[in-house]
């Protein structure tokens, strides 16, 4: 079913559309606060919080704006405006990153044994260095990084979740995309071979490091698919863009399921707060 007929179903005390509902954004909410934060654990507590918040404020939504739009600026006030908490993200800026990545030592990852097959940990290391780098973009820019360039929102909806105009959204975008692209010019052998850095003399550090969990890959675990195939098509193009290899790079990173989904919507639905918001019976 549509957007709007579980919404109208829910509010009418349906707990099933409800979580129809929830199950149908909760992964793309999720993956937007994976590549906000770079870290699985904290990705997965602010989605949590979203939905509650989408939950709960279901009733106030009107349909001047589609409701994927109206949920992205529900998370654009919640993680711009998110109170420090005890696991914080990382304050990174490209200098340091870039000092930090020179820092640790090319090492063949053949003098070492992992149960994990090799090219999985080198992928890992690559997609958490990646993660890493957008951290480095201030977080309104990041945000707009994520709308913008990998998940493709047009510069109306962009400038509509993040109230600015569009002329001020693409240019936001625009120094994004410049600060980043520029960094990995400048480091990223995937960009430029004629940088030292490659991912693979590089994980076996990331692993020591503990960016890299050679048991558990949390940038791989569970995915669904690539981020580029979860890019819904534009309404208006940007002038003057093209797809370039940066973004494909990011683009091409794991689309991942939301972790223990089940039990959070179980908990969720069951909630003294939400029944009683969508009058749900005691059964329910």
């Amino acid at each position: 079913m549509n957007d709007q007929t579980l919404i109208t179903q829910s509010l009418k005390g349906d707990a099933k559309a409800l979580e129809d509902l929830i199950k149908k954004h909760q992964d793309w909410i999720f993956n937007v606060a994976l590549n906000f934060t770079g870290d699985r654990t904290l990705a997965a507590d602010l989605s949590q919080e979203v939905l509650i918040k989408v939950v709960t404020k279901l009733s106030s939504f009107k349909l001047e704006s589609t409701f994927k739009t109206w949920v992205y600026r529900i998370i654009k006030n919640h993680f711009l405006n998110m109170k420090r908490a005890k696991k914080e993200i990382p304050a990174l800026n490209f200098e340091e990153f870039g000092e930090g990545l020179d820092r640790i030592p090319n090492e063949s990852l053949s003098h070492y044994t992992y149960e994990v097959e090799e090219k999985l940990l080198v992928k890992e290391a690559k997609i958490s260095c990646m993660k890493g780098m957008l951290l480095c973009l201030e977080p309104g820019q990041r945000l707009i990084y994520i709308i913008g360039e990998l998940f493709e929102f047009s510069d109306a909806i962009g400038s509509e979740i993040m109230e600015i105009s569009k002329e001020n959204f693409r240019v936001k975008l625009h120094r994004a995309r410049k600060q980043l692209y520029n960094f990995m010019n400048q480091k990223c052998g995937l960009i430029n071979k004629k940088n030292p850095c490659r991912c693979a003399r590089k994980t076996a550090g990331f692993i020591k490091m503990g960016y890299v969990d050679p048991v558990s890959l949390h940038f791989q675990k569970n995915a669904i698919s690539k981020i580029e195939d979860q890019v819904e098509q534009k309404l208006s193009a940007f002038q003057d863009e093209v797809t370039s290899q940066y973004q494909k790079l990011y683009q091409e990173h794991p689309y991942l399921k939301t972790p223990e989904r089940i039990d959070f919507i179980k908990d969720l639905l069951t909630s003294k707060l939400v029944r009683e918001t969508f009058n749900f019976g005691d059964s329910n």
